[in-house]
């Protein structure tokens, strides 16, 4: 779904958009050519899994690499398909090049064994030791951005899943909207060098907003 002014890929099945969209809409299973319809079926399947996902939360699960395939798959396999599997095509946003295609499987193995292994389940009692691992979590994932589509709401899940083991209220992301956003990806960007300061202040600010 995403135009070509916020996401350049590399050519590949994955990159191919929907006949009659205007490069506007991804090549989808329901044919769909127009963004706002796209919007609006992958925002209510988003909250169907993630309804499912709270619900179904044991607080002391570690999460796995397998929990986010499955996750991915269950979410956008009517759409896609090439849901649940990782991107074939090299992604960059805004001048800011993500992981290269070829190296996700590995590094999606690595990011199960070092952090989802260390981080979750995330049953913290200080509320640094939460905020530490929640910014972890979320900025390893969005650096390795593993899907086609979906990686940032997908990370934003995994994050109330997380806080919700810590015992938090449901996540407000709503304060990193708008002109914030451009706050957030600098905080992702600090993650290249293992600096989740950034993002630490601004998970300490959406759990203040949610309470």
């Amino acid at each position: 779904m995403k135009n070509t002014g916020r996401y350049n890929t590399q050519s590949s099945d994955e990159g191919e958009y929907q006949t009659g969209s205007g490069n506007m809409v991804l090549k989808n299973l329901l044919h769909i050519t127009l963004e706002v319809e796209m919007e609006q079926i992958e925002t209510r399947k988003f909250i169907e899994l993630s309804q499912k996902m709270i619900f179904s939360l044991h607080q002391n699960k570690c999460l796995y690499e397998s929990d986010i395939i499955q996750m991915h798959h269950e979410w956008l396999k009517d759409v896609y398909g090439w849901a649940g599997h990782y991107r074939q095509v090299n992604m960059s946003k805004g001048g800011f090049t993500f992981a290269a295609a070829h190296l996700v499987p590995k590094l999606m193995q690595d990011f199960e064994k070092k952090i989802l292994a260390k981080y979750t389940p995330c049953i913290y009692k200080s509320e640094d030791e939460i905020l530490n691992a929640l910014a972890v979590v979320h900025v390893e994932l969005i650096l390795i951005h593993p899907f086609r589509e979906g990686n940032g709401r997908l990370a934003r899940l995994i994050s109330q899943l997380m806080a919700l083991q810590a015992q938090l209220p449901l996540l407000d992301f709503s304060i990193i909207a708008g002109e914030q956003k451009e706050r957030y990806f600098a905080a992702v960007r600090q993650g290249l060098g293992h600096d989740y300061e950034p993002m630490k202040a601004i998970f300490s600010e959406v759990i203040a907003a949610s309470r």
